[in-house]
């Protein structure tokens, strides 16, 4: 995943692939932090990108849990 997420794609997505791209998003930032820890970190503002990504999948997740809650 080398793009930012945009919030309507996200939207879009199935709760599946949601959790699969949070999986890789932490995966992708782990190697990330390796790089910057052993200074060969290329895109630092890729960081803050990954953040965001994980908080739009996140918040994603959490409304679709609370809106199903909210049907029952």
């Amino acid at each position: 995943m080398t793009e930012n997420m945009k919030a309507k794609e996200v939207k879009q997505m199935s709760k599946e692939e949601l959790e699969h791209s949070l999986e890789e998003i932490f995966r992708e930032r782990l190697n990330l932090r390796v790089q910057a820890k052993t200074g060969q970190l290329q895109n630092s503002a890729r960081v803050s990108q990954i953040r965001r990504d994980i908080a739009r999948i996140k918040t994603e997740l959490r409304s679709r849990e609370l809106d199903k809650a909210g049907k029952k």
